[in-house]
């Protein structure tokens, strides 16, 4: 049977006791509706509570909800019970104090999420090399991690998906790992010498489907697009300097992004996932969709990603292309057309010169 988290907007007079309550009213009736509660999340600082339920589907859920108390939840997602855990720690209750007559909860499901992306300079290192790093890297990281009371969610040879309870732990961590990474990396040439980590509050369940799916995407917007090496949302500014009361984040190491920028960002990705792989896709119609000059364009995206809009454009589709190599999505010819190149030879040498490796040999690298 599927499991589901659900999430509910609980008014600022509700306490985590009143949850624990509702709780119990739910366990009381879920035998009604084939459902079984697994645990729940409260957290009163934010106003939200998180049901984890294995139930038939969404619809026994909200009956269930209005059976027992009557608080519809606002959104319901189905989830992977061993990422819930990766992210948030525990799948069922923790266990109860013996003071206390009901298991009262106050266990809030907000997490930092970072997203940390090694650059494509990996694809210029030959197999023994590559061996070397990505051992370091993920020794030194795991270390980092721990250290920081972190969860590795997800990992592969460049990339990391990592959960957090504490903002300034993340913080500190994301400095640690870019602080070791340059004791780890093959001796190459400094501009190819990467490491992008994004960071970015949120809770796990919003309209989108997917535990954190607006977090992620946001972190990972930041590592993929933004110039910096660090890359913080302004809700991570905010909690951190929540958390500590004189501290200053060094704008040297940390950039934080305002939240205009995080609009326009979004904006921008949007347009951009759904217009990438067309020819027609240039400037004037992307400065039309954003309401801005061309001017204005320019100045926003060199301020945010270092790069021209041109470049900007280039490189995003590049991105896509490599992503359907990696996936065997079509022979090289066929991913050049669709990532919206009208010229084969254009298109291998820009890869070569943003990957250092031609997409052919790349292919030949990632054949099942």
């Amino acid at each position: 049977m599927p499991i589901y988290m659900d999430r509910h907007d609980i008014p600022a007079e509700i306490t985590a006791e009143h949850v624990a309550l509702m709780h119990q009213e739910d366990l009381k009736v879920q035998h009604l509706y084939g459902c079984k509660g697994m645990t729940y999340w409260c957290d009163t600082e934010r106003h939200t509570a998180f049901c984890l339920i294995e139930a038939p589907d969404r619809e026994a859920i909200q009956s269930m909800h209005n059976h027992a108390h009557g608080d519809f939840p606002h959104d319901i997602i189905e989830v992977d019970p061993n990422l819930v855990e990766s992210f948030l720690g525990r799948i069922e209750d923790p266990q109860k104090d013996e003071n206390q007559e009901i298991n009262i909860i106050d266990d809030p499901a907000f997490r930092v999420i970072m997203v940390l992306e090694s650059s494509d300079y990996l694809h210029r290192l030959d197999t023994h090399q590559l061996s070397m790093f990505t051992q370091k890297f993920h020794r030194s990281v795991a270390k980092s991690v721990k250290h920081f009371e972190g969860s590795i969610v997800r990992e592969n040879d460049k990339s990391y998906l990592i959960s957090f309870k504490s903002v300034t732990n993340a913080v500190l961590c994301a400095l640690k790992i870019q602080d070791s990474f340059k004791y780890s990396y093959p001796k190459l040439e400094r501009d190819n010498q990467r490491l992008k980590i994004g960071l970015c509050t949120g809770s796990p369940v919003t309209a989108k489907d997917g535990l954190f799916s607006e977090s992620i995407i946001l972190a990972t917007q930041m590592c993929e697009l933004i110039e910096g090496q660090i890359i913080i949302s302004p809700c991570v500014k905010t909690s951190y300097e929540n958390e500590n009361r004189n501290a200053v984040i060094d704008h040297e190491l940390i950039r934080t992004l305002t939240p205009k920028e995080v609009l326009f960002i979004n904006r921008l990705v949007q347009f951009c996932e759904h217009n990438w792989n067309k020819s027609s896709f240039n400037i004037i119609k992307l400065s039309q969709e954003l309401g801005h000059s061309k001017s204005q364009l320019y100045r926003k995206i060199k301020k945010l990603s270092g790069k021209s809009p041109i470049t900007f454009i280039r490189e995003y589709r590049l991105h896509k292309a490599l992503e359907l190599i990696h996936n065997q999505k079509g022979n090289i010819s066929e991913i050049a057309f669709e990532s919206g190149f009208n010229s084969l030879a254009y298109f291998s040498k820009s890869f070569y010169e943003m990957f250092g490796i031609l997409p052919s040999k790349y292919a030949q690298m990632h054949q099942v």
